[in-house]
C-alpha cells in the first residue's frame, strides 16, 4: 500500500489572487456597496437626469404593468416576449425621436451589442471613436468587421479611415460620452460618413431626454433622427429612470435586427414592468419637457463653480460634469471623502476611462436645488487632494 501523501490539486483559480492583489496596489479594486432604498445621501453618481425613477406617475406606470402583464416577459421577444405594451412604448419613443422604428431590448449594453454585430459582416469597416462606451467597443470585437480606432471626435480622422475603402462601412460613436461629458460633431460625423458611403451609428444614451427639442435626443437636434443611412441606440435607464435598451432607426433596419441579432433573438424580453415605467416616463417628459433644460443648467452650474474654486472640471455638453484626480487611490478617497460628509459620486478609474485619467464624476438631475449644488460643491472643494 502507497503511504506517500496526496499532493493538493493546484487551483484552477489561484491566478485570481495575484490580478486582485495587483488591482490593489494599484488602486483599481472594486466592490459592490448596496444603499438603502432610501439613502441619506445626496444622489450624483447615478444617471437619473430627469428625476423620473421615483415619480409617482413613472413607478405606478411600472407597477401596473406589472400587476397587468406578470413579472417577467416569459420569453424571448420572438416567442412569448413580445407584449402589446412592448409594442406600445416602441411606436412612442420612435415617434418622439423622429425614427421610423424602434426595437426594445434587455438593456443599452444589449441594444448596442444588436446594432453593431447585426450590421456587420465580414469585410465590413467599423471605424470607432477611441472614447466609445465599453458595449460599444464590444460590439466591434464580437463583430466580423475589421475595427479601426480613430482618435476622439476627429471627423476628418474618420475621412482617412474610411478612404479607399470599397465595401460596407458603419461609422460608430457616442453622442455625449460618459467619462467627460461632451458631445460628438454628429452633424460632421454624418457628412465624413456620407461621403463614402457610410452608415452612422450613434449611441444616444447619455443625449435622450436632455438634448434636442424637449428631450429628443442629440441626433434629433443635429437634423439626423429618420435619415436613412442613420441608426440610433439609447437606454431607458437614464433619463428615462427605467431599464432597458432601443435601437431606433429606418424600417428596414430594424425588421433585420429582428431576423439578425442575437441579443435580441436569444434574450428573454424586457420585463413589463421596465417597459411600462419607460413608457410612463416618457409621457410625462413629452408633458413637462422644462425638466431637460433644468438638468442642463444644474449641470453648468456645477461646472462654474467647480472651476471657479480651482479645480479641473470638464464643461458638460449634456449631464456629466467630471473632476480630475491626480491617481486611482486619490479618486478612490476622494469619493470615500465624499460619501462621509453625505455626498454620493462617481468615481472612474483604469480601465474605464480611455485616456487612463482617474476622475470624479457628478451627474447633474432637474430635481436638485440651488442649495443642494453649493452644498455640493463645497464638499468636493473641502475634500480634495493634493494636485486636484
Amino acid at each position: 500500500m502507497n503511504s506517500t501523501p496526496t499532493a493538493a490539486p493546484h487551483s484552477p483559480f489561484g491566478w485570481i489572487e495575484e490580478q486582485t492583489a495587483a488591482r490593489a496596489a494599484a488602486g483599481l479594486h472594486r466592490e459592490l456597496r448596496p444603499r438603502p432604498a432610501q439613502s441619506p445621501l445626496l444622489d450624483l453618481a447615478g444617471n437619473d437626469y430627469l428625476g423620473l425613477s421615483r415619480h409617482p406617475e413613472v413607478t405606478r406606470a411600472g407597477a401596473d404593468a406589472c400587476l397587468h402583464w406578470g413579472a417577467g416577459a416569459t420569453g424571448s421577444r420572438l416567442v412569448t416576449g413580445s407584449t402589446a405594451l412592448h409594442a406600445e412604448l416602441e411606436a412612442e419613443i420612435a415617434d418622439f425621436t423622429g425614427f421610423d422604428a424602434a426595437l426594445v431590448l434587455a438593456s443599452g449594453y444589449a441594444a448596442n451589442l444588436a446594432a453593431v454585430t447585426a450590421l456587420t459582416a465580414h469585410g465590413t469597416l467599423l471605424v470607432s471613436d477611441a472614447a466609445n462606451h465599453a458595449s460599444l467597443i464590444d460590439g466591434c470585437r464580437l463583430s466580423r468587421a475589421r475595427t479601426e480606432v480613430v482618435p476622439h471626435a476627429d471627423p476628418d480622422a474618420v475621412r482617412k479611415a474610411l478612404a479607399g475603402h470599397t465595401g460596407r462601412a458603419v461609422v460608430v460613436s457616442d453622442s455625449v460620452f460618459s467619462v467627460d461629458g461632451d458631445a460628438a460633431p454628429l452633424a460632421e460625423l454624418a457628412a465624413a460618413a456620407r461621403e463614402n458611403g457610410a452608415a452612422l451609428l450613434v449611441d444616444d444614451a447619455h443625449g435622450l431626454g436632455v438634448l434636442g427639442d424637449g428631450g429628443r435626443g442629440a441626433v434629433h437636434a443635429a437634423g439626423l433622427a429618420g435619415a436613412p443611412d442613420v441608426v440610433c441606440t439609447a437606454t431607458l435607464s437614464k433619463a428615462l429612470g427605467a431599464q432597458g435598451g432601443v435601437v431606433l432607426g429606418p424600417a428596414a433596419v430594424i425588421d433585420h435586427l429582428v431576423n439578425a441579432a442575437r441579443t435580441f433573438i436569444f434574450d428573454t424580453g424586457l420585463a413589463p414592468a421596465a417597459a411600462g415605467a419607460a413608457l410612463g416616463a416618457l409621457r410625462l417628459l413629452r408633458r413637462e419637457p422644462e425638466r431637460a433644460g433644468r438638468a442642463l443648467a444644474a449641470a453648468r452650474t456645477f461646472h462654474r463653480l467647480l472651476t471657479a474654486a480651482g479645480l479641473d472640471a470638464t464643461a458638460p455638453d449634456a449631464c456629466v460634469v467630471s473632476v480630475r484626480a491626480p491617481s486611482p487611490s486619490a479618486a478612490v478617497e476622494w469619493a470615500a471623502a465624499c460619501r462621509s460628509a453625505g455626498l454620493s459620486v462617481g468615481c472612474f478609474r483604469p480601465p474605464s476611462v480611455p485616456d487612463g485619467v482617474s476622475r470624479l464624476r457628478l451627474t447633474a438631475n432637474a430635481g436638485l436645488t440651488d442649495e443642494q449644488i453649493a452644498t455640493a460643491v463645497s464638499t468636493v472643494v473641502a475634500t480634495a487632494p493634493p494636485g486636484a
